[in-house]
């Protein structure tokens, strides 16, 4: 069966792509997952917050007035914190295009436009085959109106752009009023390729400290179905590669995903789970499913259940919302 799929420009031999985090932290864990099919791999992502605070290190070491970036500084998280630094973070990516031959993705992840934005051209000299740029937004100021979010993000994009030759996707937040019309500037700012969504970690409380609480939780299936919404309203109306990635676990996660316009289809939660033998579980599992369905390709099933080509359209807009409000029976409470 032919699992062939096209994204960034890349002709890949299935659709299946190790994420961005900690698979390609160690070359031998990205050989394993390589030699079980996955066609792509991205790196983790290098934060603004992280080269921000390199950059100010840098200068109050050089400046006579030594503390005048004191309290500036505790601002940023402690470089401890971080997995790898500016500088380890090329070394990896040197280390993973010469032991891999699958394209590796570089990963930057930053809120605004700076200087820290040149490292795309650093990760395009030391060998990276394109660049995912994660735009992770938080936004507290309530003078901060949304359409200054969404320039902020295309002024990266563009500025990106302009520095390197190879692709750029964007993860996408799925908070934005209009995601079709943001998709289609971000596009028409040179981003090659779309991926939906970024997961937002949400701080929990203690009560009994009176503390707020980070908490790191891996996807499930349960998370798709925005994705898929996503998917289906810009399959076939932007230029552009479409990528999801949070929900996708089992195979038929991987058939939505696809039948509703991915053209790659990133796992991490599962791969971290399962490890590499679920990736080779999910590329049979896929080929023998589209074999049973008398598919010839995975391309003759992509977008099949897109907004533009699906049988109703409906359940994609308020209608489903509506039906679905309805079908609540008052009766089956427990009173």
């Amino acid at each position: 069966m032919n699992l062939e799929t096209k994204y960034l420009g890349f002709t890949l031999p299935n659709p299946f792509i190790v994420g961005a985090g900690p698979i390609a932290d160690q070359v031998d864990h990205a050989r394993r997952f390589e030699d079980a099919g996955a066609s792509m791999i991205i790196m983790r992502s290098l934060f603004e917050e992280q080269l921000t605070a390199e950059e100010l290190a840098h200068t109050r070491s050089m400046d006579a007035h030594a503390n005048s970036f004191a309290e500036a500084l505790t601002y940023f998280p402690d470089p401890a914190d971080f997995v790898l630094g500016p500088h380890e973070y090329l070394d990896k990516l040197n280390e993973l295009k010469s032991a891999l031959t699958i394209p590796v993705i570089a990963s930057l992840n930053g809120v605004t436009r700076g200087g820290w934005l040149d490292n795309a051209r650093l990760f395009e000299e030391a060998g990276a085959d394109a660049i995912e740029l994660h735009i992770y937004s938080l936004p507290t100021d309530p003078q901060t109106p949304g359409a200054a979010l969404e320039q902020r993000t295309l002024e990266m994009v563009q500025t990106v752009r302009q520095a390197v030759k190879i692709p750029i996707a964007v993860k996408l937040s799925p908070f934005y009023t209009s995601v079709l019309n943001v998709a289609q500037q971000l596009v028409g700012a040179g981003a090659a390729g779309l991926v939906l969504f970024n997961r937002f970690y949400h701080p929990d409380i203690d009560v009994e400290a009176l503390e707020i609480v980070s908490r790191m939780s891996l996807s499930n299936s349960s998370d798709l179905p925005l994705r898929l919404r996503g998917l289906a309203l810009l399959s076939g109306r932007v230029r552009a590669s479409l990528g999801v990635t949070g929900g996708v676990h089992t195979t038929l996660d991987a058939i939505k995903a696809i039948m509703t316009g991915a053209d790659g289809v990133q796992m991490v939660s599962a791969l971290l789970r399962h490890g590499p033998a679920h990736l080779l579980q999910l590329r049979r599992e896929l080929a023998a499913w589209l074999e049973q369905h008398e598919y010839q390709s995975l391309a003759q099933m992509k977008g099949s259940m897109s907004f533009l080509k699906c049988p109703d359209p409906s359940p994609f807009n308020r209608a489903s919302y509506i039906k679905v409000l309805q079908t609540w029976n008052v009766d089956s409470m427990n009173v």
